[in-house]
């Protein structure tokens, strides 16, 4: 069913994209038609529509079907211009300043960044160096980096689909984490991307903080199930989940994990084999935590990695049930260990430079049924190096649920089989089932059909 629209708006540019020398501008209005254009269009539509509860990208394409987004050039930057755009955009006719900061910084990530990266490049094994430099230009470009400024972001994890009392547990961590002067990066989505920051918006408002920050990090196959929830007051979007997860941990200073689903698993094992595999050490601090009706997840999860990735992984977080303050108080407490340990290893507090990420995690993983069927998902190799496929793993399963690539493989081919060892299956097989049992898959409201078969046999 067709939504309200605005005919036809055109917007003055924002953020780091109005000042444009005429060559750049002229590059970005020379956009056509192609791959390109359509993932600017997507993730448009998806800023547009902040805030809703909808995590069904084939439904909100259907509902602005005549929805069209162009680039005007002019001396003085860069225009865009909208046809048929979602009215929840608009107040009077003229569109909400979030909103419009937020479209600038897809136009500056999808499209002003694609002619300053070469993507191709970075797919190619062997480039892991040239990938985290694309990160860091991706957030410099994004003015996420700030020098001269004592480590104080926290990154929060969780689910999209979680219950109204996680969701408020969320909240009350963010109001203390604000309390005491951090601040929040998320997926940038609802849920537990939104709660944390809720929260800490109001703390930030009693402790009269000025220019708080609410850092939302996502990519363009996810924003359009996870759109931007309306605190996000720095939207930056990635190239894929692999440089997205990269930008998290080298942006942040410490990481809060709530409850969640599949995307929240994959986090978690991101982190992991992150962490297991370094050499040098790491010095982040890690916090699974929930409220008390919640506390069966994390012991869930907790039992998963133990029984996976074994005692070694299980040391590198903190379990903390039912306790906000806590949290915040013991974060607040690391922050001296982070910026001392930044200091000694002569690294940046903005950028963490010297965390090591070996290229499994790196590389990017498309999901398809023969990539899927071939990760090596038995226990006889390296703790990091099964984390490392049970990432891609939750990867796939993310994609088959929420993004448009992976949706489109499942429709074709029906759902990706997963293979490995017996025991290590049943435990994977447990696991999920529990997040559909749990409704974390999707959104309340639509029925889960699991794109994914566990192969025990």
């Amino acid at each position: 069913m067709p939504s309200e629209v605005i005919d036809y708006s055109v917007l003055s540019p924002v953020g780091s994209l109005d000042i444009l020398s005429i060559n750049e501008i002229n590059q970005l209005s020379g956009l056509n038609k192609g791959k390109l254009y359509e993932m600017f269009r997507r993730c448009s539509l998806a800023v547009m529509n902040s805030g809703i509860d909808n995590d069904d990208i084939e439904q909100l394409e259907n509902q602005y079907l005549d929805f069209e987004i162009s680039i005007v050039p002019q001396a003085r930057g860069a225009c865009i211009a909208v046809q048929n755009a979602p009215a929840r955009a608009f107040v009077d006719g003229k569109m909400i300043q979030g909103v419009k900061e937020n479209l600038f910084s897809v136009l500056r990530d999808i499209i002003h960044l694609s002619s300053q990266l070469d993507l191709d490049l970075l797919h190619e094994e062997g480039n892991g160096p040239l990938i985290t430099e694309a990160v860091f230009h991706t957030l410099r470009q994004a003015n996420a980096l700030q020098a001269r400024v004592d480590p104080n972001i926290i990154v929060c994890w969780g689910g999209h689909s979680i219950s109204e009392h996680e969701y408020d547990y969320t909240k009350e961590v963010g109001y203390q984490l604000g309390l005491r002067g951090f601040d929040i990066c998320t997926g940038c989505g609802p849920g537990a991307m939104k709660g944390p920051m809720k929260g800490a918006n109001v703390a930030h408002v009693k402790q009269r903080i000025r220019n708080p920050r609410y850092i939302g990090l996502t990519e363009p196959g996810i924003i359009a199930a996870e759109s931007p929830n309306p605190i996000v007051n720095e939207l930056i979007i990635l190239p894929d989940i692999e440089k997205r997860l990269e930008a998290f941990v080298r942006l942040g200073h410490g990481i809060v994990v709530f409850p969640g689903g599949a995307g929240t698993a994959e986090e978690i094992l991101y982190l992991l084999g992150v962490l297991m595999g370094n050499k040098h050490g790491a010095e982040i601090p890690v916090y699974f935590t929930a409220p008390k009706e919640s506390e069966a997840y994390f012991r869930q999860i907790d039992e998963f990695i133990g029984d996976t990735l074994g005692p070694e992984a299980q040391k590198l977080y903190e379990i903390i049930i039912d306790d906000p303050e806590k949290v915040a108080v013991e974060l607040k407490a690391r922050m001296t260990e982070v910026k001392e340990h930044r200091k000694a290893r002569k690294d940046a507090y903005y950028f963490n430079w010297m965390l090591d990420i070996a290229a499994v995690f790196q590389e990017p993983f498309i999901p398809t049924h023969a990539s899927m069927s071939e990760l090596n998902l038995n226990t006889g190799q390296e703790p990091h190096m099964l984390a490392s496929q049970l990432r891609r793993a939750m990867s796939g399963i993310v994609a088959g649920n929420v993004k448009e690539q992976g949706i489109a493989e499942i429709h074709k081919h029906g759902p990706f089989k997963l293979h490995g060892e017996t025991n290590l299956m049943k435990k994977l097989d447990t696991l999920l089932t529990s997040f559909v049992q749990q409704k974390r898959m999707k959104l309340p409201g639509s029925k889960y059909v699991p794109c994914y078969q566990v192969v025990t046999d």
